[in-house]
């Protein structure tokens, strides 16, 4: 998944008093364009590995573990390279990242085998952590003066769209679309390159400032005060993002055996569903205050779940489908109300820090537990591993609930920003 953020991190990011330049709106959807494609291109490979896994005769380990590379590499960048854009300017990261992200494309053309896949998928892992902090900064310094919530809403909405429509894309051009597991590549390393063109002559939209040097150290903790909400909200944290790693490793491997087809839109739809659903639930219930939507999105992920696992027992494709968009309407409520949950109990000075520590444990759950899932395939097959899986998240989700009741026992709800954060959208969270 996942993956860039929000306003409250990128305020979080911001130097102090910089001022907002507006370039015109071209630019901001220029920017906005170039977000969703980064996680468009991160899920397009997902559709493509039981192909990559019949070539090359891959194990699901094998699999999951060429998923994680790009979550652990992600992660690594958006911690080390994420506060960059601050002090050397937005424009010269993103066109940075822009060129590694072809770079991977490339090496996806040219890979026969699974050294070149891991190396391809890790460059692409540095490619977008390196951008989405500095993508989700420019948008709100370009956003329209007249519509203040724009880049909030672009910022939650585009990089789980993206996810959802380079999966469903890619499933229909590797099943029905000539050399399938280059074409997909060829249109993005096009695109990318004619995004990159369109940068580089794009007017810078921030201000730079001292300590280019500084900001590469990542900076993740969690404050006292803020212990409790985060140990609360963490089964949620895991709960979400491993199923997430789940379905852009092995679900559409899932998709085909319940269909018992070779048909690739089985699995481009099984991703799409959930993270299509995912972005529009905070949207949808952004009026909703923290603990509200954290219990409320976890019930509905665990119901999601159960119709999952029935799916999965009866060898039911169509019911797959259903559980997927029901669990995928969980993940974005709960998320969204975990990270208000635990980032509301901070400090303005403690908060860049503290996102950084939900997004570690957010992208750890992201790739390890993908990882085992795929050892445990190997010995007991993917049917009965995802309905393991199922039940491990769904009894985090369970504990979330329990978690969520203490901490917000007598509490009043806090305001509420007028977006949600995405769950699949990354920024950086570093202090400026």
């Amino acid at each position: 998944m996942g993956v860039g953020m929000h306003s409250e991190i990128s305020e979080a990011k911001s130097v102090r008093g910089r001022t907002v330049l507006r370039t015109g709106s071209g630019s901001f959807w220029l920017i906005a364009s170039l977000l969703a494609l980064l996680m468009f291109a991160a899920s397009a490979p997902s559709p493509l590995y039981p192909t990559y896994a019949a070539q090359w005769h891959l194990s699901a380990i094998t699999v999951t573990a060429v998923f994680a590379v790009y979550a652990v590499t992600l992660l690594a960048a958006l911690l080390i390279l994420g506060a960059l854009s601050d002090h050397i300017g937005r424009r010269p990261v993103i066109v940075g990242a822009l060129v590694a992200e072809a770079l991977a494309m490339v090496l996806f053309l040219g890979a026969h085998g699974l050294t070149a896949l891991y190396v391809a998928r890790g460059v692409q892992g540095l490619a977008t952590g390196a951008a989405t902090s500095a993508l989700s900064a420019a948008l709100l310094e370009l956003q329209p003066p007249s519509r203040a919530a724009t880049a909030s809403l672009v910022n939650s909405c585009a990089p789980s769209f993206g996810l959802a429509l380079g999966a469903m894309v890619t499933s229909v051009l590797v099943q029905y679309g000539p050399n399938p597991t280059r074409l997909i590549y060829w249109i993005m390393l096009a695109t990318t390159v004619i995004g990159l063109a369109a940068v580089a002559r794009m007017p810078e939209p921030g201000h730079r400032s001292p300590g280019a040097v500084a900001s590469l150290r990542p900076t993740v903790s969690v404050p006292v005060s803020s212990r409790r909400a985060f140990l609360a909200a963490l089964p949620c944290l895991i709960a979400t993002w491993s199923l997430g790693g789940l379905y852009l490793s092995l679900g559409p491997a899932l998709a085909g055996q319940l269909a018992g087809s070779a048909n690739h839109l089985w699995g481009g739809l099984l991703i799409f569903l959930l993270m299509a659903t995912g972005a529009a639930a905070p949207v949808a219930g952004r009026g909703l205050a923290a603990s509200t939507a954290m219990t409320a999105g976890c019930l509905t992920l665990i119901g999601g779940l159960a119709v999952t696992a029935l799916a999965i027992g009866q060898l039911w494709v169509w019911l797959l489908l259903v559980g997927s968009a029901i669990a995928g309407v969980g993940f974005g409520l709960s998320f969204m109300g975990a990270f208000r949950t635990v980032t509301a109990s901070a400090s303005p000075a403690d908060r860049a820090a503290l996102i950084a520590s939900v997004y570690t444990a957010s992208y750890l759950a992201f790739s390890i537990p993908a990882v085992v899932a795929g050892v445990l395939t190997t010995h007991v097959g993917l049917r009965s591993t995802s309905l393991g899986y199922a039940g491990a998240v769904a009894l985090l989700a369970g504990a979330s609930v329990a978690g969520s009741a203490v901490v917000h026992r007598g509490r009043h709800s806090l305001p509420t920003p007028d977006v949600p954060p995405c769950p699949c959208s990354v920024p950086a969270a570093h202090a400026s």
